[in-house]
């Protein structure tokens, strides 16, 4: 008995041990709000910000982001080159489909929300306070505007 108690204590000891180095690796990250670092976006419009959280946009690899939204922030009609995934963290992202904003074909989607879309999908989206959400895919990531004159890319020339 007492050797089967010994031996629990040493698979437990060792399985702590390697759940410790595991967590404790480069690859491995864990964020909490406060660790989230804010920074502006110039492919959006004035206002948003983007906190990175996993890859880089320009990869050929899964990457996550989320961003800040102000209240009465308005994100033109745009679409994407590969599918996008987008989750409510806070607040309430007003979505809708098509080729120019128009806050009458949208849907509310608040905290919790999720909504996926394929490439080249023509959307824009609304909110009336402050929102943030998850977006999530595999790049590289892109933003193109339906419009050219509504990107501020364009604008900061």
């Amino acid at each position: 008995m007492k050797s089967r108690s010994a031996f629990v204590l040493m698979v437990l000891a060792a399985v702590g041990v390697s759940s410790i180095a595991w967590a404790q690796t480069s690859a491995h990250k864990m964020f909490t709000p406060g660790d989230l670092k804010w920074t502006d976006v110039a492919a959006l419009p004035a206002g948003a910000k983007m906190a990175m959280l996993e890859g880089k946009l320009e990869d050929a690899a899964p990457f996550t982001f989320r961003a800040k939204l102000p209240a009465n922030y308005q994100l033109p009609a745009h679409w994407h080159p590969a599918i996008e995934h987008v989750t409510v963290i806070s607040g309430t992202f007003n979505l809708g489909l098509g080729d120019k904003l128009d806050k009458t074909r949208t849907k509310p989607l608040s905290a919790g929300s999720f909504t996926f879309m394929p490439p080249k999908t023509n959307h824009f989206g609304w909110t009336e306070q402050e929102t943030v959400i998850q977006i999530h895919g595999v790049g590289p990531w892109g933003i193109n505007y339906v419009n050219a004159a509504d990107d501020p890319r364009k604008k900061q020339q």
